[in-house]
């Protein structure tokens, strides 16, 4: 059940993948990122990850209308919005340290490997503060940022009602002007993130609702600011109605929530009248990349947790041992393990890439930099949980009937791992969004662009030549150009207005594109960490890393012209499928 932030691991990927070098100055040294990352992994350590067995265990049990937390997690909150971790990179103006987005994934990656249920809050909070800095009011902004960015209030987001999962155009929340700039916010929502808990005293919800006369579907809906206590310091007409019984992420309270049980909850309007799913969507994008960094966490401790097991647990006796050996001795072992390991590592380098696009739009390259992370953002979100639920039963099955059961906590990390790829958006849509909105971008030229990357990553490794790489150039080549066969296809049907035959290849295609980019992503360190050996360096991690680069792509990359065979071959399904499924 330990937990040890892997730091330099974090530190390479964030130097030799997403390019942390070059935003490096006299603002920001590579020391001071050191430093940071090391304390926060203080935090993660030895404050956050001693708790998760806590939560999940002790759940966060609803009593008249109130919830309480598991023991420890309230003094562990305040301990962490004390160090000024929840404005890591906030804008100054609010309170916020104005650190790299980049450098702000690293740590999200902590708290969520530490405990994926804690580490749910402060990522709620984060797209709320986003949502609001973006669109809001300057009395908004004025009045909730600081307390946002600080940590001493938390924000929710109020999207899902009974009738209306991921189709939003079925909201029947209502709100209704009553002046001032006020609204009355009237209306259920379930699936409610830290909904209601012990940690703050007051919860700013961002909660979608309709006008009257508002236009039918998602064009005539509205966001609101509804806080739970309101700005004369009386209590809100909201509460939390009930608790959802899940399979995992028990330390996270999951909330039912009734606005308007006396008339009416009071809430304030974000953006503009019936343009609520815009500035929403603000929320989700960044709540979506912070999702896959939950992903990249829950594997790296399932990993660190079978790793340390398997060097413990002795059975059965490897070829040439004398007497029962350690199961990491075992070929199947090991093979499990390093799928483990070089998962999370690719998961991590396009979570990563992904922050760095994000700091990029921010500068010089803008546009340009705002479509490549919009292009990224899709797959880092689904790629890194699909992995993270792959991983995570990887560890139950490293750990044997040890990990069925509870006490080694292995059954825990794939219970929490699996709402993983539904939340924020299914990993369903997320191949959607990935290829009817993403591909088109600049019509093709952003992922074409992407592609050319890969391909500089491919003959960079060719060129070098170095035996230790083994087939990695050319996997990497060949997982390449069936990414490209397979984009030029979803183009095409695209363009020739062939959308169910792009929609049918979607999940195999962002696979694809996630083996392949994370294929790039470990060997961009392989290459870094050829170049430090040949500097002179004896850290026995660079070998390692050069090892797992070639490991991912001979033995998971290969899967690649087969994925996009399923693209373009396999989308006949659609034309049988009532059949097949018949009865």
């Amino acid at each position: 059940m330990t937990y040890r932030a892997p730091v330099s691991e974090m530190l390479f990927a964030l130097r030799h993948v997403a390019g942390l070098d070059a935003t490096l100055g006299e603002a920001l040294t590579l020391d001071d990122v050191r430093t940071i990352l090391d304390e926060a992994a203080r935090v993660a350590d030895g404050v956050i990850a001693p708790l998760n067995r806590v939560g999940d265990r002790h759940g966060t049990p609803l009593t008249d209308g109130a919830i309480t937390t598991a023991p420890g997690w309230r003094e562990a909150y305040r301990t962490w919005t004390e160090g000024g971790w929840n404005g890591l990179s906030a804008d100054p103006d609010h309170g916020g340290q104005g650190l790299p987005l980049l450098l702000n994934a690293a740590c999200t990656e902590m708290w969520n490997a530490a405990s994926i249920a804690f580490g749910l809050c402060p990522l709620l909070t984060a797209g709320g503060i986003e949502a609001l800095a973006q669109h809001g009011s300057e009395d908004l902004k004025a009045r909730y940022l600081g307390k946002l960015v600080s940590g001493e209030w938390t924000a929710t987001m109020n999207l899902t009602e009974p009738q209306a999962g991921s189709d939003l155009a079925l909201l029947r929340s209502r709100a209704e002007p009553v002046g001032d700039g006020r609204y009355r916010i009237v209306g259920a929502k379930i699936y409610i993130t830290y909904g209601e808990h012990d940690l703050t005293d007051n919860i700013v919800h961002l909660v979608l609702a309709r006008l009257k006369d508002a236009p039918a579907g998602t064009r005539g809906i509205s966001l609101f600011l509804v806080p739970k206590i309101l700005p004369d310091g009386s209590r809100n007409d909201l509460r939390c109605s009930g608790l959802e019984h899940k399979l995992g992420i028990h330390g996270s309270p999951t909330c039912s929530m009734a606005f308007g049980d006396a008339g009416g909850a009071i809430g304030w309007l974000i953006g503009e009248e019936n343009r609520g799913l815009a500035c929403m969507f603000t929320m989700m994008n960044s709540a979506r990349l912070n999702v896959g960094l939950q992903g990249v966490g829950i594997a790296e401790r399932a990993t660190q947790a079978s790793l340390t097991y398997a060097r413990e647990r002795r059975q059965g006796k490897a070829p040439g041992a004398q007497g029962p050996s350690a199961i990491v001795a075992h070929a199947d072992v090991q093979r499990m393990l390093l799928t483990m390991k070089a998962y999370t590592a690719a998961a991590r380098g396009i979570c990563y890439l992904t922050a760095a696009a994000l700091d990029a739009a921010k500068g010089p390259e803008g546009q340009g930099a705002h479509d490549r992370a919009s292009l990224l953002t899709p797959v880092a979100k689904a790629f890194s949980t699909d992995i993270a639920n792959e991983v995570t039963s990887l560890g139950v099955q490293v750990h044997g009937g040890m990990g069925f059961v509870e006490e080694t906590g292995a059954a825990q990390h794939m219970r929490d791992a699996r709402i993983l790829g539904i939340y924020e958006g299914t990993n369903g849509i997320q191949a959607i969004d990935l290829v009817s909105r993403k591909l088109p971008l600049q019509g093709g030229a952003t992922v074409r662009a992407q592609i050319a990357s890969l391909r500089r990553v491919a003959e960079g490794l060719l060129k070098d030549a170095d035996p230790a790489y083994g087939h990695l150039g050319a996997r990497l080549r060949a997982g390449i150009e069936s990414l490209d066969r397979a984009t030029s296809f979803q183009l095409a049907a695209l363009a020739s207005n062939r959308p169910e035959t792009a929609l049918a290849g979607a999940t195999p295609y962002l696979r694809l594109f996630g083996l392949v980019q994370g294929a790039a992503c470990l060997a961009r360190e392989a290459r870094a960490a050829r170049a430090a050996l040949q500097a002179g360096e004896t850290d026995p991690a660079h070998a390692g890393r050069i090892a797992l680069a070639r490991f991912f792509a001979e033995n998971e990359l290969t899967a690649a012209s087969g994925l996009a065979d399923s693209v373009i071959d396999g989308g006949g399904f659609t034309e049988t499928a009532a059949l097949a499924l018949a009865g």
